[in-house]
């Protein structure tokens, strides 16, 4: 049986669609400004993770730091 060639694995750039491949420096990216503009879109709220948090740990230090202001502001 002949060995198959390993081709290199490509991928589309998310945020502007150029072949990347795996290999590459910015990987999964084509450059550091595509990089730089997934990073301000998660900055900006423009990505959100939509599964629920499970772990009772993180849902235990999530309601600490909400529950330290306790509602009340007072000026």
């Amino acid at each position: 049986m002949a060995a198959k060639k390993k081709s290199a694995k490509l991928l589309h750039c998310p945020t502007c669609g150029m072949l990347v491949r795996f290999n590459d420096e910015d990987f999964p990216f084509c450059s550091d400004r595509c990089r730089k503009i997934d990073l301000g879109k998660w900055a900006m709220g423009v990505y959100k993770i939509s599964s629920p948090i499970l772990d009772p740990e993180v849902l235990e230090d999530l309601g600490a730091l909400g529950g330290s202001h306790g509602g009340d502001y007072e000026n």
